[in-house]
């Protein structure tokens, strides 16, 4: 079989497995009327058909660690742990929706933007709100399947221990990463680089890299040592992945990436660009388009022409880089000491090339 069409295969399991998940859920919501059964069939849309990243990467890592072939009950219950792992990734872009008060993700309406389409004949205000809350109530659900899951997970006993321990790290430090985004927001904080940053450590690598690579080191009954290790790699991969997407989302073509090409500096969002400008002599003629809802085009093109210009787009490549760099030293390192082995590492290799070549 090749490798593309292994690839296929396995997504069409994860998707497979998010299906049912849905399915089931769907069938006991039709107790409690049409509207709940409607939350669940639009959530479905909204979640399934995408890249699947997470689970992806935790399968390909579960393949390339393991001594041998899985057997099939073993290959089951990996993708059943990562599919959860999506869910919980969804559950957590309800959440940020609510919070960043989006109604559009990728070019077409989220969960929000879908409910409020769907009764064109209520009032804006009752219908926003009931679509907000929907969105809440169903991140609250998905939270509890994620952990479920995990529970239910056809493990060992000690398996289903250190993965429960792991989801329960990664939900509390991912929480408390978007606390401290929204107090960078809104002023509460300092917006300093370092609390930007090991802000985006805690929002992005912990769940969207740490926790598929630890996973996978669980089901595989690896050693703390090389879960140890992953978390160090997966932790610099998702710095990595998180300034690359503050760079596309200010300097990025919006129709490869899907974003307004002006939402950050419409929001007013802290990243590490503008703590770099900040600190140039650059940043007043930036500071006057920085959190404005209503910045015209050629506002937005002036504000970022600045933000190239002071340097902030080069330094923050730089990061990159220099995490990226860091990446493959501690996978140089690890194949030299047999920490890891070179299936895994080649899996590792692969997903810095994405993280370093993304447009979108």
């Amino acid at each position: 079989m090749s490798a593309t069409a292994t690839e296929e295969a396995l997504g069409t399991q994860i998707e497979d497995a998010l299906r049912r998940r849905f399915a089931e859920r769907s069938a006991s919501a039709e107790r409690y009327g049409t509207e709940f059964v409607e939350l669940w069939h639009t959530a479905a849309e909204q979640a399934l058909g995408g890249k699947l990243i997470r689970p992806r990467l935790l399968m390909d890592l579960v393949h390339a660690l393991a001594a041998g072939p899985l057997s099939e009950d073993e290959t089951i219950a990996a993708i059943d742990v990562a599919a959860h792992v999506e869910l919980l990734h969804y559950a957590f872009l309800l959440h940020d929706d609510v919070i960043d008060g989006d109604l559009t993700r990728r070019l077409r309406p989220n969960l929000i933007g879908a409910l409020i389409a769907g009764r064109p004949e209520h009032t804006a205000e009752s219908t926003a709100h009931w679509a907000r809350s929907s969105a809440i109530l169903l991140g609250d659900l998905l939270l509890s399947s994620a952990v479920l899951g995990f529970a239910r997970a056809d493990v060992s006993s000690v398996a289903r221990e250190r993965l429960l321990t792991l989801l329960d790290e990664t939900i509390f430090e991912t929480v408390a990463g978007e606390h401290a985004d929204v107090a960078l927001s809104d002023g509460i904080v300092e917006p300093d680089l370092r609390t930007i940053l090991s802000t985006s450590v805690y929002k992005t690598s912990t769940y969207s890299f740490v926790l598929p690579l630890r996973a996978a080191a669980v089901l595989t009954g690896a050693s703390a040592a090389v879960e140890e290790n992953l978390t160090t790699i997966g932790t610099r991969i998702g710095l990595a992945y998180q300034l690359q997407d503050d760079l596309l989302s200010v300097f990025g073509a919006p129709e490869e990436h899907g974003k307004d090409a002006f939402s950050d500096l419409r929001e007013g969002k802290e990243t590490a660009i503008i703590a770099y400008a900040r600190m140039t002599s650059q940043w007043e003629s930036i500071e006057r388009h920085f959190a404005r809802p209503d910045i015209t085009h050629a506002e937005g093109s002036s504000a970022r022409e600045a933000l190239r210009a002071c340097g902030a787009e080069g330094y923050v490549s730089s990061l990159v880089r220099e995490h990226l760099d860091a990446v493959a030293s501690s996978l140089v390192e690890a194949e030299s000491s047999d920490a890891l082995p070179a299936a895994a590492t080649q899996v590792i290799r692969a997903l810095t090339s994405r993280v370093e070549g993304r447009t979108r």
